[in-house]
C-alpha cells in the first residue's frame, strides 16, 4: 500500500511538470525503424520518429529487442529528452521467445494450470534477458470456428477453461512482483469478441448478442483483470457496428469503471486509423479523437494521437482529463516495471547470454510438449509401441521438418531449432525406415506470407506406399504447416492440405497399421481419417521439442493424457460448433424433417470438446449430488484405473440451468481437476458449486443467480459422464 501512494505520489509530481506535448508522446507507441546502433537516420518517416524520441514524444517502442539495442534507444530517450521519462518495450513473445512451448492452443490441451504459469514463466525469462519488459500476451479471445487462424493463440472455446488459463497465463509472465528484472507486464487480448469475426475471417467484424458478449466473451478478460494484468489490448473488429478501438462501452463503462482496471489499454497495430476504413472515423484526426474518449490510452503504430491530439484538445474535442488518465495508467505500469528506478534492468547482457536456450527452459518445455498430446483414437491399443519388435515405416514431409513444429507467433526464435519426428525417434534409438512421400509445400514458409501448397505433384507417392506395404506399422505425420495458423490465416477447408489425404488412402490400401500423427494449429475436419485410421495422435505444433514429446508418447514413456480444449467437427459445413450450445425449440428427431438438423450431415461432432483418451481406461462411479449446504452445492465421483498402466485423467463438471430468465446453454463446464491413478486405484474428486459457478449475467450486465432445477454431469469429456439434478433453493 505504501509502495503504491508513493507511485501515485510521484505520477502527480511527474504530470504537473509535463507539457501537453509530452503527455500525448507517452501515450504513442513506434515500431522499430532502423538499426539503432547504426548512424541516427535521415530524411522521411524514420528521421521524423526518431526526432519524436529525442523529444519525449514515444512512450513505448515494440519490436526492438537485443541489451544492445533496447540500452541505446533507453539511454536516448532517459539522457536526452526533457523529462526522461523511459520507454516500456513491448514484443509478441506468445509461446516463448527463442525457447519455444507448444502453441497456446496446444497448451489450453494440457488442462494443467501448474504447466501453463510456468510455461509463461520461462517465456517471460528469456524475452526480459534481451531487453524486453512487456508482451502482447495471453489472448484470452473466445473462438469457435477453427477456421479462424488465430485459434492457435487462444485458449479455444470454453469461457471457464480459457479464464483459468488467462489467470495463469498472466501470473506466468507478471509473477509476484514485476519490478524483477526476469518479468514482463502482460497484455490481454483482443478486447472483445474478436475470435467471434463472422466466417472466420481475419480482421472481420464480430456480430454478437449481450448474451454471448457477458457469459462467453467477457469473463477470461474479467480474470486476467482479477489476476492484475497490466495492459489490454483491442482489437481489430467492429462489435455490433462499432469499432473496439472506440467502443467507450467497453473499454471505459465495463473495463474501467465496473472492473476497476487500473491498468493501459493499447490498440492493436494501427487500429485507431483503422477506423478510418470503416466507416467510423472520418480521419485520422477523427479517429485519434473517437480513440482517447472510448478509453483506449496508447496509440499502436498509426501516429494518430502524436498528429492529432494536441490538435483535438486545443479545440476543445477532447478534455485534457482524458489524457491525463491515460497517461496515469502508462506511467504507473512503467513505476511498477522499476523502470524509472532503472531504466537499463532489463539490459544485462550476462543474463542475455545465459537464458537463452538454456537447457531448463528446453526440458521445462518438453514437459510441455508432452502434457499437450491428445489421444484421439486408438482401436485395439495399436499405441503404444513396441522398441525394437516392429519394422516401422515413418511418411510425410513434417516428419523431416525442424522447423514448422515450431508453430506461429514465434518472432523472437530461430528457424530449424525445433527437434523433428525424426531426430526424436533416432534421439531414442528407434529403427525406422523414411520416405517423405510427395511433398506438402512447395518451398519454403514464412510468417509474412501465403503457404504456397503442393496439389498436382505426386512424386514420392510410390517410393513411400511401397515403404508402408513391407512395415508392420506406419507412422504417417500429416497436418499444416505452422504459417498455415496465426494472424491472416483464415481456412475455408479444415482438410489435410494437399495431397497428404491421397497419400494416407494410398499407404491404407496396403497397410492397415497406421498411426497418424496430427500437426496442425486448429481443429481439422478428418472424418475420413477417423472413420479409416485405428490410431490418431493430436500433436499440434509443440515447439522446440515436438519430436523428442511425439516420440516419449509413442513408445510408452509417456502416457497421454490431454483433452481437447475445442470441438472437432466432422465437416466444415457444421462451423461454428461448440458443446455449449442452446438448445432450439425443435431439438429432437422427428419422422419429418422439421427439426434442427443436417439433411447431409450429424449434428454430432467428430471429437467433442474435453475428449482425450489414455494408454490405460477410467471408470466413473458413485455420482453424489450434497445440497445440505446453504452456500454451496456439493458434487462428487469416484475414478478408478481399471486399466494396467498408471495414467492421468482429467475430471470434468457440467451443468445445464434448465429453466432461466436468459436462457442458458445445454452443459456448461464449470469445474476440473487433473489426477494420477496407479493401477486399480480409484479416488473420489469432489467439486464445490458456489453462487459464482451457478449464476450468469443478464442483458443489464448483472450477475443473478436464480432458484430452480440444475443438470450435472462428472464424466471424461462434455459429452460422456454420470448425470444427475439438483434443485437449487
Amino acid at each position: 500500500m505504501a509502495q503504491e501512494k508513493s507511485i501515485e505520489k510521484n505520477i502527480d509530481s511527474l504530470l504537473q511538470q509535463m507539457t501537453l506535448e509530452e503527455k500525448v508522446g507517452q501515450m504513442n507507441q513506434y515500431n522499430g525503424f532502423w538499426d539503432v546502433t547504426g548512424p541516427a537516420p535521415q530524411g522521411g518517416n524514420a528521421e521524423i520518429k526518431y526526432e519524436h524520441l529525442k523529444k519525449g514524444l514515444v512512450g513505448s517502442m515494440l519490436n526492438v529487442v537485443g541489451t544492445e539495442e533496447v540500452r541505446k534507444l533507453q539511454k536516448l530517450v532517459v539522457e536526452e529528452t526533457r523529462l526522461g521519462i523511459p520507454l516500456i518495450f513491448g514484443y509478441d513473445v506468445i509461446h516463448g521467445y527463442k525457447t519455444l512451448a507448444p502453441i497456446p492452443l496446444a497448451e489450453a490441451a494440457s488442462w494443467d494450470m501448474e504447466a501453463i504459469e510456468n510455461s509463461a514463466k520461462i517465456a517471460a525469462q528469456e524475452a526480459s534477458a534481451v531487453g524486453l519488459n512487456w508482451t502482447f500476451a495471453p489472448m484470452v479471445d473466445i473462438s469457435r470456428d477453427p477456421r479462424w487462424g488465430r485459434v492457435m493463440e487462444g485458449g479455444g472455446e470454453d469461457t471457464y477453461l480459457g479464464a483459468e488459463i488467462a489467470k495463469a497465463r498472466v501470473k506466468g509472465f507478471q509473477g509476484d512482483d514485476l519490478s524483477k528484472p526476469n518479468t514482463l507486464a502482460a497484455c490481454a487480448k483482443h478486447f472483445a469478441a474478436y475470435g467471434f469475426a463472422e466466417a472466420g475471417k481475419e480482421y472481420n467484424t464480430a456480430d454478437i448478442g449481450t448474451s454471448t458478449l457477458y457469459n462467453a466473451v467477457l469473463p477470461p478478460f474479467k480474470a486476467a483483470v482479477d489476476a492484475d494484468v497490466k495492459t489490454l489490448m483491442n482489437g481489430f473488429n467492429i462489435l455490433n457496428g462499432i469499432p473496439v478501438t472506440g467502443n467507450k462501452m467497453l473499454q471505459r463503462d465495463i473495463l474501467k469503471e465496473k472492473w476497476g482496471f487500473d491498468g493501459f489499454v493499447i490498440s492493436d497495430w494501427s487500429s485507431v486509423g483503422e477506423m478510418v476504413p470503416h466507416g467510423f472515423a472520418e480521419d485520422l484526426k477523427h479517429a485519434a479523437e473517437l480513440g482517447v474518449k472510448a478509453g483506449s490510452d496508447m496509440d499502436m503504430e498509426s501516429s494518430a494521437y502524436v498528429l492529432h491530439l494536441v490538435e483535438n484538445v486545443k479545440e476543445g474535442k477532447v478534455d485534457e482529463s482524458l489524457i491525463d488518465d491515460a497517461v496515469r495508467r502508462i506511467l504507473r505500469v512503467k513505476f511498477e516495471l522499476g523502470l524509472f528506478e532503472d531504466p537499463y534492468k532489463y539490459c544485462n547482457e550476462e543474463r542475455e547470454k545465459e537464458e537463452l536456450y538454456h537447457e531448463d527452459h528446453q526440458a521445462a518445455v518438453l514437459d510441455m510438449a508432452l502434457k499437450s498430446i491428445v489421444l484421439l483414437k486408438n482401436d485395439d491399443n495399436l499405441l503404444p509401441l513396441k522398441k525394437d519388435q516392429q519394422k516401422i515405416a515413418v511418411i510425410g514431409q513434417l516428419a523431416n521438418d525442424n522447423n514448422s513444429s515450431l508453430g506461429s507467433w514465434r518472432l523472437g526464435s530461430d528457424n530449424n531449432t525445433g527437434v523433428s519426428v525424426l531426430e526424436g525417434l533416432k534421439n531414442q534409438s528407434i529403427n525406422f525406415s523414411y520416405e517423405q512421400g510427395p511433398r506438402i509445400f512447395n518451398e519454403e514458409a514464412n510468417f509474412l506470407n501465403e503457404v504456397k501448397v503442393n496439389e498436382t505433384d505426386t512424386s514420392g507417392m510410390q517410393e513411400a506406399v511401397a515403404l508402408a506395404k513391407e512395415s508392420d506399422v506406419v507412422l504417417m505425420v500429416l497436418g499444416e504447416h505452422g504459417f498455415q495458423s496465426g494472424e491472416g490465416r483464415s481456412r475455408t477447408q479444415l482438410d489435410l492440405p494437399g495431397l497428404q489425404l491421397d497419400l494416407l488412402k494410398a499407404v491404407h490400401e496396403v497397410n492397415k497399421n497406421i498411426v497418424l500423427i496430427l500437426m496442425n494449429g486448429r481443429p481439422l475436419a478428418i472424418h475420413w481419417e477417423a472413420e479409416n485410421i485405428p490410431a490418431i495422435l493430436e500433436t499440434w505444433q509443440l515447439g522446440s521439442q515436438a519430436g523428442n514429446a511425439i516420440t516419449e508418447a509413442l513408445f510408452g514413456d509417456y502416457n497421454p493424457s490431454g483433452k481437447l480444449p475445442m470441438t472437432f467437427p466432422r465437416s466444415v459445413g457444421q462451423v461454428p460448433i461448440y458443446y455449449n450450445h442452446f438448445s432450439t425449440g425443435r431439438p429432437d428427431p422427428e419422422s419429418t424433417v422439421f427439426w434442427t438438423h443436417y439433411g447431409d450431415e450429424k449434428n454430432e461432432p467428430l471429437f467433442p470438446f474435453g475428449h482425450g483418451l489414455s494408454y490405460t481406461t477410467f471408470k466413473y462411479t458413485d455420482l453424489e449430488i450434497d445440497t445440505n449446504n446453504q452456500n454451496s452445492i456439493e458434487v462428487s465421483a469416484t475414478i478408478q484405473n481399471i486399466g494396467k498402466v498408471t495414467g492421468k485423467e482429467v475430471v470434468q463438471l457440467y451443468i445445464h440451468d434448465k429453466v432461466a430468465s436468459v436462457v442458458r446453454p445445454v452443459k456448461e463446464l464449470k469445474g476440473f481437476q487433473k489426477i494420477s491413478l496407479a493401477p486399480g486405484a480409484s479416488q473420489k474428486v469432489t467439486f464445490i458449486l458456489t453462487d459464482k459457478e451457478l449464476g450468469f449475467y443478464n442483458h443489464d450486465y448483472e450477475f443473478v443467480v436464480e432458484p430452480g432445477t440444475f443438470g450435472v454431469m462428472v464424466g471424461t469429456n462434455s459429452q460422456e459422464g454420470l448425470t444427475g439434478t439438483f434443485v437449487l433453493n
